[in-house]
């Protein structure tokens, strides 16, 4: 994840080891203070700080991610007007496609799922609310990223390189993966063709503000026969049409 720099070196450095803790199981004091970049007496206290205040948690000598954080996440996540606003287009969504459905927007250079809708079938898709996602292997990251400007979309792949291959349609190189977002943008829908996770595909499409700003991105998870090709298109229509009608939403 891109390091980001304030005006005030405390905050980042709490939110980079944050960062650094939030893909792994624990992690030690040495491999905290050398991952993260910092010295050893400013890491000591800081952690010591974090514990107390419950942002992490330390069990012998390895320390984890506090329930204090997951208490807050809950808490933004309430106070996230999209998410409300978007259920009951998703709701449709999900009724008349019968697939799993996603909210999802930008956190720093990762996509992650604000809402999930599970599909009434019983074949079930395994994601969560607050997965991080993949920018260039995953339908509602492409969708995000098919819209901002070729600096930021650089800046933001600059963090995944080398692209990492999850299955064999899985673009690794950034040439052929701009071309696509060249594709996504003129036709209006992303598609994640088993690139992520094999046997599942995806058709995303973005979400604007009143300002023409893409700030989101739904879409429809199913495994392969549940999105076939002969269906593809009918079902970016359907998921288009959900995208204009939340952008009405949002005015």
């Amino acid at each position: 994840m891109k390091t980001i720099s304030t005006s005030v070196p405390a905050l980042d450095k709490v939110v980079r080891v944050c960062d650094f803790l939030s893909d792994k199981n624990g992690a030690t004091f040495s491999q905290i203070y050398q991952g993260v970049g910092m010295a050893k007496s400013s890491t000591s206290s800081l952690l010591s700080a974090m514990v107390t205040h419950g942002l992490l948690r330390q069990d012998g000598d390895k320390y984890y991610l506090g329930l204090r954080l997951y208490e807050l996440g809950n808490k933004a996540v309430e106070q996230y007007d999209i998410k409300k606003i978007a259920q009951p287009v998703l709701a449709a969504l999900r009724d008349d496609t019968n697939l799993t459905c996603h909210l999802g927007v930008l956190q720093g250079s990762s996509p992650i799922y604000l809402t999930k809708l599970e599909s009434p079938q019983a074949i079930v898709i395994r994601s969560w609310e607050g997965k991080r996602l993949s920018l260039h292997s995953s339908g509602l990251g492409k969708a995000i990223m098919a819209w901002l400007s070729p600096e930021e979309v650089d800046d933001l792949l600059s963090d995944e390189l080398p692209l990492t291959r999850f299955t064999d349609t899985t673009i690794t190189d950034v040439p052929t993966l701009k071309k696509q977002l060249a594709l996504i943008r003129q036709r209006g829908w992303a598609y994640d063709d088993e690139e992520d996770s094999q046997g599942v595909r995806c058709i995303a499409v973005p979400v604007f503000n009143p300002q023409g700003q893409v700030i989101a991105a739904i879409s429809v998870s199913g495994v392969a026969f549940q999105i076939p090709d002969d269906k593809r298109e009918q079902l970016a229509e359907r998921v288009m049409l959900a995208g204009k009608e939340l952008l009405g939403r949002l005015r």
